[in-house]
């Protein structure tokens, strides 16, 4: 797809969620306002485009994404926040992901923390906390 193809569907959605939710153009256009800081959809940049998409699903209109077959699901919140903290644990040892996926393999024989659930995920987060403070990093 191209940058205008892109454009077009995003706008093609923000006025099918219009429509959707029965937005009255001046209702539309302050929220657009209040979003965006812009009063035409035609001038919005694409982050701005995605972030009215994502308001307008939060008043309740229905996203028609579909999902790309084989895609794995996004992960949610508490994975990612994990990570993150496993990522800092790292930084703060001077240690390289590999390290972390050498823990994975061993404590749960998977071969990559991307590929760790949320339980697994916490599992080494406390790991990596115990080595800190064996090592004298904890805070």
């Amino acid at each position: 797809m191209t940058g205008d193809a892109f454009r077009r569907r995003d706008l093609a959605k923000i006025h099918l969620a219009k429509k959707e939710l029965g937005l009255q153009d001046d209702a539309y256009r302050e929220l657009l306002k209040g979003v965006t800081g812009k009063t035409s959809s035609a001038d919005l940049t694409a982050t701005e485009r995605m972030e009215l998409i994502r308001s307008l699903e939060k008043l309740g209109a229905k996203s028609t994404a579909k999902p790309y077959p084989g895609r794995p699901p996004k992960p949610k919140a508490d994975v990612a926040s994990l990570t993150r903290k496993i990522e800092a644990q790292l930084t703060e040892a001077k240690r390289p992901w590999a390290y972390a996926n050498a823990m994975a393999k061993r404590m749960f024989g998977v071969e990559m923390v991307q590929w760790c659930d949320a339980d697994q995920l916490g599992r080494i987060v406390a790991a990596l906390t115990y080595d800190a403070r064996r090592h004298g990093r904890d805070k």
